[in-house]
């Protein structure tokens, strides 16, 4: 310890006790995972938004209110349900207590998809303005608080159904220059439409309903083009439903008492066990279950008592006692679907007979492939690896690879990296157009090998090496290719990685606007635009490559506040037309297209 610096006094003065809703604005990622700024479908303004919605859908299961009403006016995200309304006498509690619900009562909640009595009281502390509003038998209890402090009170008699309303601002101290993507509160609205049949959301004047449940969230993904027609298996305590199409891969869609579990977990496995099994059984097979998941397209939701998740946002669920009766379950589901369809049973085990053949033939392609890695280096020489990855467990969270273009964007990434969780995997250039190729194309050809193996997706996308998966490529014309050839890689073949969202678009700063006193990185020209106007006397710089920016500079950009855009399908069933139109031969249509929208 340099004896010159005083220390600071630790006494008892300086012993502090928040309240809980001062812990949640002080340690908000505990709470509600990441801020963001709504360009991401997890980003916080989003997880706000679905805490409140979750207790209206908790209503809904239980059996009271058929309906819910979501807006957004004027910056003021408004939801009301017609559930049975918070009893009068706790409404003040219930959003600005922590650990004060009925959620812990398995009387009144079973299966509640919330956070477990912090919810809404996130909600009130993260917003500017929450009010709360409970009608009960012709009474109603209103709240308004902001940042979590009380405002006003009051309580009468009203003429109005039964239910909650709340409304809310989220904190622009807290989530900074934000904006709503409609688009992903659709997506949303949609998966709880599709959990919970007969239940109506309403978004403004657009409605989200399903009759079939998991049946039309499958339908409207993955399409009509299927090899057999859609299973649909409906329990007390699970629902699923799956389909083969004639792409790569498995896609799954999985829940657990509402929530979307991105990551999956021991539903999600157990539910492709129970699939193998199921298949094996009826069909008196010892079939690969490599065989019989390939173009697998299916949606699992499951209601739990006491889920345990893995991260307070809930992407992985973790208990492990519920595997066997899930395996039993579907298995028993799936064996009854193939004895009642006969048709469909014909089409599953030809498509089953029809990857059994292209993975023999694939296997010669990968073992060639592998002894042509061998002869070249036993190490990967494209790739620069971190210490941690996605299989260290909550050391590995943060494990991210950036795939770069050529030597320079790469040495300035590599220099400014950290080398704990940030690898570096280098392309020579332009990689392959993959679109329309089969899968021995990409084990042929031996940069896109490299880049497997690096990612560890040669095998099997289970034993994915890094959370994050960034496309780092240069904002100029050459880089958008790039980007373009990537993206119709993993969407061709991985497709898997893609809907789990383990794959991203790195922003970098396109300018940079400074003078003796200031710098200020701007990623767009009205930015720029902004800091020329506020900055005297500036000197402008226009980044056209990652190299260009030096790698004391590119620290910043790839740190805490890296900037990364999340690479989402809106359904899988468009991902073929898209790539197509822009990675196929219609070079008229494409043509003309880039003609008319040329600016």
């Amino acid at each position: 310890m340099n004896k010159n610096v005083k220390p600071a006094i630790y006494d008892e003065s300086k012993i502090k006790t928040l309240s809980s809703l001062e812990h949640i604005r002080l340690r908000t990622g505990m709470y509600i995972g990441r801020l963001g700024d709504g360009s991401n479908p997890d980003d916080g303004i989003y997880v706000l938004l679905k805490e409140v919605i979750d207790n209206a859908i908790d209503e809904f299961i239980m059996g009271y209110g058929k309906k819910i009403e979501v807006n957004i006016n004027k910056g003021i995200v408004s939801i009301r349900d017609y559930g049975r309304g918070i009893p009068l006498g706790k409404v003040i509690d219930c959003v600005s207590t922590i650990n004060t619900g009925a959620k812990y009562n398995d009387d009144v909640f079973q299966f509640s998809v919330g956070l477990n009595g912090v919810g809404t009281k996130a909600v009130n502390a993260l917003s500017s303005h929450f009010k709360v509003v409970s009608y009960r038998d012709g009474q109603y209890s209103e709240a308004v608080f902001s940042k979590g402090d009380l405002k006003s009170k009051k309580r009468g008699k009203v003429n109005q159904a039964d239910g909650t309303y709340v409304e809310f601002i989220p904190d622009s101290d807290i989530f900074n220059d934000y904006e709503f993507n409609y688009e992903y509160i659709e997506k949303r609205l949609w998966n709880y439409a599709y959990l919970n049949s007969g239940l109506r959301l309403y978004f403004g004047k657009q409605k989200f309903e399903s009759r079939n449940g998991l049946l039309d969230l499958l339908e409207n993904e993955v399409g009509d083009k299927t090899v057999y027609k859609l299973a649909h298996y409906k329990g007390k305590q699970i629902e699923f439903s799956f389909t083969h199409t004639q792409t790569y891969g498995e896609t799954y869609f999985s829940f657990v008492n509402g929530q979307y579990t991105s990551d999956g977990g021991t539903h999600l496995s157990a539910f492709r066990e129970g699939i193998l099994k199921g298949i094996n059984e009826f069909f008196k097979k010892n079939y690969n279950g490599v065989d019989v998941r390939d173009g697998i397209g299916g949606a699992i939701a499951i209601k739990l008592k006491n889920p345990v998740f893995e991260s307070q946002t809930k992407n992985k669920l973790g208990n492990t006692e519920i595997r066997s009766w899930i395996v039993s379950e579907v298995r028993s589901g799936v064996v009854d679907f193939l004895h009642k369809n006969a048709d469909a049973s014909r089409q599953l085990e030809s498509k089953i007979i029809q990857n059994e053949k292209l993975r023999t033939e694939l296997n010669a392609v990968k073992k060639e492939a592998k002894e042509a890695a061998k002869r070249i280096e036993i190490k990967n020489p494209n790739l620069r690896d971190c210490k941690y990855h996605l299989t260290d467990g909550a050391k590995g969270e943060n494990s991210t690879v950036f795939l770069t273009e050529g030597q320079s964007a790469g040495g300035s990434i590599i220099s400014a990296r950290d080398v704990m969780t940030q690898a570096i995997f280098t392309l020579r250039g332009k990689i392959q157009n993959v679109f329309g190729r089969n899968r021995a194309a990409i084990y042929q050809n031996e940069e896109l090998y490299n880049m497997m193996m690096a990612l560890g997706i040669e095998e099997d996308v289970e034993n994915l090496r890094y959370n994050r998966i960034v496309l780092a490529t240069d904002a100029d014309v050459d880089g958008f290719h790039i980007r373009n050839l990537l993206l119709t890689f993993f969407l061709s073949y991985f497709e898997e990685l893609v809907v789990a969202g383990h794959v991203f678009i790195l922003e970098t700063p396109l300018f940079r606007v400074r003078n003796k006193k200031e710098t200020r990185y701007c990623y767009n020209e009205k930015e720029r635009n902004i800091a020329i106007k506020e900055i005297r006397n500036p000197e402008v710089t226009r980044f056209k490559g990652l190299g260009e920016i030096s790698p004391k500079e590119f620290g910043q950009f790839i740190g805490e506040n890296m900037r990364l855009i999340e690479v989402n399908v809106k359904s899988v069933k468009n991902v073929p037309d898209t790539l197509k139109f822009y990675m196929g031969k219609n070079t008229p249509e494409r043509r003309e297209y880039i003609m008319e929208n040329l600016i």
